[in-house]
């Protein structure tokens, strides 16, 4: 049987995923609710900016990519080192 979600829970996950950049799948996570649910919300809302969720996806994207540059750096200072 489906459970009511309290109006107040639903726009703090809204607002975590819209302001914090939290992904769905955490924020489902986070507050044990499905991801189909927390993505009707967001469709359901004409205020939510369009493309939220491709943001979310560039932002997590990016901090990998940054991670790698971080780790080729450091590989390539390393050889420098020794020769």
């Amino acid at each position: 049987m489906a459970r009511r979600i309290d109006s107040e829970i639903k726009e703090r996950v809204i607002k975590k995923i819209k302001s914090e950049g939290l992904s769905v799948m955490d924020a489902s996570r986070e507050f044990n609710i499905s991801n189909n649910t927390i993505y009707g919300w967001i469709g359901a809302r004409g205020t939510v900016e369009p493309g939220l969720v491709e943001m979310n996806k560039l932002r997590k994207e990016n901090a990998e990519l940054k991670q790698i540059i971080g780790s080729l750096t450091l590989n390539m200072e390393r050889g420098k080192k020794n020769h």
